[in-house]
């Protein structure tokens, strides 16, 4: 417990004291992201806070994890430093999207091959249990590259993506310590640490944001532990920590960032575009469209994954797919009735 606890404390002293120099440096240096069309942010911002997360995160895993629990860690942390380095990249000087995914790639086959990072079982869906290994690995390499970035792209507000991972490296990060995984627990609170020091500095008016490399490195801490949490369910049967329907409960964890890309990308393939065409359809943007502040936007949405993941721990019972039904079709209810409200506004507000 007081190695989680000095995690914690250590990754976000050190992130919270590295911030202001990366600040400092970034409009020394003209490191900003600008104000755009698509963009929420009306003045120029550095973007490199994902600097300082990884910084904070990186250091006290290493400084905190016991060695007898280091284990396949050192795997993860490789697959840390090759996101940190595309998303640090990508942020100081643009990359392709398929430069940018190779590297994604190369970070999941990282963590599937070599840190056992791996679902090998559907848990019921569709009365599928055990699944061949092949299809296991291509499943979880499809996971992780979607959950990382789910993240990134719902990176697009003050606030939102640090609480929304905090939400979840909080909840799961609790449960891998319950169940007596203290190296993945780590993991999740030295995450968490960090990102509590950076929403210091990321609230209204945010002084500077996580940027691609912040966003990417959360997305794949997120689908670290929401595939482990999966998996351990195994090893937790009959005991007060087993989740039935897990997976089900997983996605209601994440369910945010990965219900708002699988909306987004299909509303923009029903348009005929590219589903990787940005435009302003992310649900933040709706939040913000109907005249919410960026923190009363993050606020709403952050009580909303509460909500879902409540709901999915109560109804667990029911099964995989009947839990999930209902997590998407309330999930949809939901995003079909705030458009509907951004377009009533709309229709009241008389065109200039």
């Amino acid at each position: 417990m007081y190695d989680i606890i000095l995690a914690f404390i250590t990754s976000f002293a050190l992130t919270y004291l590295a911030i202001p120099s990366i600040i400092h440096l970034s409009h020394k240096k003209n490191l900003m992201d600008e104000p755009g069309e698509r963009r929420s942010h009306k003045v120029s911002t550095p973007s490199l806070g994902g600097i300082g997360i990884f910084a904070g995160t990186l250091f006290s895993i290493i400084m905190w994890t016991p060695f007898n629990y280091f284990g396949e860690l050192q795997y993860i942390l490789c697959a840390f430093i090759i996101i940190f380095l595309i998303g640090a990249k990508d942020d100081i000087d643009p990359i392709s999207p398929s430069k940018k995914f190779l590297g994604e790639l190369f970070a999941a086959g990282i963590l599937v091959f070599r840190a056992n990072v791996r679902l090998t079982s559907l848990y019921g869906f569709f009365g599928i249990y055990e699944i061949p290994e092949l299809i296991s690995i291509v499943i979880s390499i499809f996971t992780i590259i979607v959950i990382i970035n789910a993240f990134n792209l719902i990176d697009g507000i003050n606030g939102l993506s640090a609480s929304l991972g905090l939400l979840i490296t909080f909840v799961l990060g609790t449960w891998f310590y319950l169940i007596g995984s203290i190296e993945i627990s780590i993991v999740a609170f030295a995450l968490g640490g960090a990102l509590v020091a950076f929403l210091k500095y990321n609230i209204t008016p945010a002084q500077i944001f996580m940027g691609d490399t912040g966003a990417l490195l959360l997305g794949l801490v997120c689908s670290i532990l929401a595939i482990k949490f999966i998996e351990l369910q195994r090893e937790v049967l009959n005991t007060p920590y087993t989740f039935k329907s897990a997976p089900s409960v997983a996605i209601a964890i994440l369910i945010l960032p990965l219900f708002d890309t699988l909306r987004v990308f299909v509303l923009r393939i029903m348009e005929g575009k590219s589903p990787f065409n940005p435009d302003r359809k992310h649900i933040h943007h709706i939040m913000i469209d109907l005249g919410l502040s960026h923190m009363q936007a993050t606020g709403v949405l952050f009580l909303t994954n509460v909500l879902f993941i409540i709901l999915a721990i109560t109804l667990q019972d029911v099964g995989n797919l009947l839990l999930l039904s209902i997590i998407i079709s309330l999930a949809l209810i939901m995003s079909f009735f705030a458009s509907w409200l951004v377009v009533k506004r709309k229709a009241r507000t008389p065109s200039s």
